[in-house]
């Protein structure tokens, strides 16, 4: 008990240091360790990993390709060499994911990205991230057929005030 004692009063003096750097941690932009945890969570959530999943892969073979341009001759060895190279540093995307939650818990607080995790899990939320893409895709179609058709309104809008001035186009 008496080590404790001598123990009790270092811990809360690290604790009482502790809590106003993670304070102005936050506030400088840089991420609480929780924050960024509930930021890494809440992309699993949305499966943001789907995005960056073939980023090794795709840049290896973006590279070999760029390589073969100037080095036909080295074909074989290229591609040889690009199975070698994928498979050293296969992992690697996960640094996008650790990236990507360190960029969420700069911009949100942990309290937020709490609560966005308690939202995605949500009924509601896991149909969000079902839905979402889905109406994303219909209202860029949407987008783009209406633009289409105001193009043509801007286009005789445009004639007709070409032909108020004497000229045909």
């Amino acid at each position: 008990m008496r080590g404790f004692s001598k123990f009790l009063p270092v811990a809360c003096l690290a604790v009482a240091l502790a809590i106003p750097a993670l304070a102005q941690a936050q506030k400088a932009g840089q991420p609480t360790p929780a924050a960024i945890a509930s930021a890494k969570e809440l992309l699993t959530l949305k499966h943001a990993g789907a995005m960056y999943a073939n980023a090794v892969p795709s840049m290896v073979e973006r590279t070999k390709n760029t390589l073969l341009q100037s080095n036909l001759n080295y074909q074989k060895d290229l591609n040889e060499v690009a199975l070698v190279v994928a498979k050293s540093l296969a992992g690697r995307e996960k640094e996008i994911g650790d990236g990507m939650a360190k960029v969420y818990a700069s911009h949100f607080t942990e309290q937020e990205l709490k609560d966005l995790v308690t939202f995605y899990k949500s009924t509601l939320g896991q149909k969000l991230i079902t839905q979402e893409p889905k109406a994303i895709e219909e209202s860029m179609k949407y987008m783009n057929q209406w633009a289409q058709q105001f193009a043509d309104v801007v286009n005789g809008q445009f004639r007709a005030e070409m032909r108020k001035r004497g000229k045909e186009i």
